[in-house]
């Protein structure tokens, strides 16, 4: 790709990513004013200086257009990092750096989604006036558990369906919900990077605690006869 043709396509995802903050800051604004229900997508757009087929193109509904960056486009270039680094290890087997990587992964997936300090305050009075935002924000959808559940499974070798790869979405996707509800609760001062590594740092902490394999009732012995009558 030539010089002129990075620069343009560099310059377009600007303009799309302004775009798409002023759709979003209209719909916060309106959202804090109006409530969910009391406006269109017309006035959305009257405000922002965009017709009805631009809304659509950048967000599906109202709330996703509230919510911008939550919802924004994955990161591949993250992912493709996270895939890089199970590279070397056996065909089938769980990489070594596994825990690590997932705990990156979140990390900077954390901070491609991060706001400025008032942007927050804006998003979380809108979340207070509409609680039922909060489900799209910690509902991981299962679009979205599917693509990094291939994606891990591409990373280790596995299928889809082995139960480490199953129980990395269930724990990492948990994770994410907790410390998004501690980061977006009345009052909280914290960084969503502390929440979610002290959240981590809990669950590998519970995890890595020893525990012996209960018994199946299948494989106890039937009690004794002797001395019945």
């Amino acid at each position: 790709m030539n010089e002129s043709a990075s620069t343009g396509g560099g310059l377009r995802e600007r303009k799309r990513a302004a775009t798409r903050a002023a759709i979003t800051a209209v719909a916060r604004s309106l959202t804090s004013e109006r409530g969910l229900s009391g406006y269109t997508v017309e006035d959305v757009c009257e405000q922002a200086g965009i017709s009805r087929r631009t809304f659509f193109n950048y967000f599906p509904t109202k709330e996703d257009a509230i919510l911008g960056h939550v919802d924004d486009e994955l990161p591949e270039d993250v992912f493709d990092e996270f895939l890089r680094g199970g590279q070397g290890s056996p065909q089938g087997e769980i990489s070594a750096s596994l825990l690590q990587d997932l705990l990156q992964l979140s990390l900077s997936m954390s901070e491609r989604m991060s706001s400025s300090e008032e942007e927050t305050r804006q998003l979380i009075g809108v979340i207070k006036k509409e609680p039922q935002l909060m489900l799209k924000i910690i509902g991981a959808t299962e679009e979205r558990e599917a693509h990094f559940a291939q994606l891990l499974a591409k990373r280790e070798g596995l299928p889809a369906s082995h139960p480490v790869v199953r129980m990395a979405v269930v724990v990492m996707g948990n994770i994410a919900r907790h410390t998004s509800l501690a980061y977006f609760s009345e009052g909280n001062a914290r960084t969503y990077r502390d929440l979610l590594l002290e959240n981590f740092e809990a669950a590998r902490f519970l995890l890595s605690q020893p525990y012996s394999r209960p018994v199946s009732p299948a494989h106890t012995e039937a009690p004794s006869a002797e001395g019945q009558p």
